[in-house]
């Protein structure tokens, strides 16, 4: 079982923070998630998207502090409860994880908050990590006109895409330094989101490792300073 669900459990049962705790509908399957609301109560939806550890306590706060920036943020959990910081078994979960079934509980999150009587408007934005940063942009490129903003942090599509309903904006942040990801690759990748989709795609490069974000540091790779710097810039570019 995940820290994080272990965690949600034990505060459900007390009623300490079980607002938080919430399952939506994905076909025939119920999918656990975790909401975070801002402090006015409402405010524009935004999906956040797990890296390959799973849903995490890290990915919950990041959930938070965009709450606290006014955003009605949800975090689906696509690997049903599970979690690690092993990257071995990492790697496994990602590989046992079908695109197909990640792409429409995905899109089961976008619906459970365009339901949300919290969420402003009706479109929400995305933002993922990792394996996140690449379903951010399956998710835009197949939901269309329902994804206002697209932001994904060092990950690309395992298959390719075809962008041509596209209808997000995008903000990118990759790491000059990421042993896992070629920065001609992300290059490519943004060149095909213009060209197919004619939006705008703006990709920012930091002088840090892959992951670089995550203050958990499973990886090292921890950079405060440029993880300070991405947030701002997907703070800024969110609102907008």
């Amino acid at each position: 079982m995940s820290d994080l669900t272990e965690e949600l459990r034990a505060k459900a049962v007390t009623g300490e923070d079980s607002e938080h705790n919430v399952t939506f509908p994905s076909g025939a399957r119920e999918v656990h998630g975790y909401l975070a609301l801002p402090p006015a109560g409402s405010g524009p939806g935004l999906i956040v998207i797990q890296e390959w550890w799973g849903l995490t306590t890290h990915i919950a706060d990041l959930a938070r502090r965009f709450a606290q920036e006014g955003f009605v943020a949800f975090a689906p959990d696509l690997f049903g409860g599970r979690t690690t910081h092993d990257s071995a078994e990492a790697a496994g979960l990602l590989e046992a994880l079908p695109v197909e079934r990640a792409a429409a509980d995905l899109a089961g999150a976008v619906d459970f908050l365009l339901d949300n009587p919290a969420v402003q408007g009706d479109s929400v934005s995305a933002v993922g990590f990792c394996m996140g940063g690449g379903f951010v942009l399956v998710l835009a490129a197949q939901q269309g006109e329902r994804i206002a903003k697209a932001v994904p942090f060092y990950g690309l599509p395992r298959v390719p895409q075809d962008y041509s309903d596209l209808r997000a904006d995008v903000l990118g942040h990759y790491a000059l330094d990421d042993a896992w990801l070629d920065r001609t690759d992300v290059d490519a990748v943004a060149q095909q989101i213009r060209d197919e989709s004619g939006r705008d795609v703006r990709i920012e490069f930091y002088p840090a490792g892959h992951a670089f974000v995550n203050d958990e540091n499973p990886l090292g790779t921890y950079d405060k300073e440029q993880a300070d710097l991405a947030w701002q810039r997907t703070v800024e570019f969110l609102r907008s």
